[in-house]
């Protein structure tokens, strides 16, 4: 049996041939009208801006008690950071008495009884660089002030 001796049915349109391709426009399924849509969006709006009112004045009422709140300690605050400053210099101090006690003509706050600051008057405060200020503190107080990193 060859190759041409077998029967081949050929694809040809179906009897009656093919249905009309549709080609006009079908326009979508209308669920609201033009004012409903509009009166949606007048009514939707009005609903959010009141809610976003209703929010905004909670939230404003919070910050204007957390600012009342920080205008009330931080002359507090202040007073302890001052506190802690001036007791960390007495701490220096009495380091460098006890440090330097063996060596003679050794005055704390001179060198060898000769004032470092000759034109200030003498209860003036000099307020050490940062250095000198953590000069007799741990070392690791010293590495975290120095490298502070706010952490969230």
């Amino acid at each position: 049996m060859s190759c041409s001796a077998v029967a081949r049915k050929q694809d040809l349109p179906p009897p009656g041939g093919y249905k009309p391709i549709p080609f006009k426009r079908i326009p979508a399924k209308q669920f609201f009208s033009g004012y409903a849509m509009f009166a949606g969006y007048i009514g939707m709006t009005t609903g959010a801006c009141y809610l976003y009112y209703l929010n905004y004045k909670q939230v404003k009422k919070h910050e204007i008690e957390m600012r009342s709140a920080k205008m009330a300690v931080y002359p507090m605050l202040l007073a302890e950071r001052d506190r802690e400053y001036l007791k960390q210099l007495r701490r220096n101090r009495d380091a460098e008495a006890e440090l330097m006690k063996d060596v003679p003509g050794w005055e704390v706050g001179t060198y060898y009884g000769e004032k470092v600051y000759k034109l200030l008057p003498p209860d003036t405060l000099v307020e050490p660089i940062f250095h000198e200020y953590y000069a007799h503190t741990d070392p690791i107080a010293w590495y975290q002030r120095a490298y502070i990193k706010l952490v969230s």
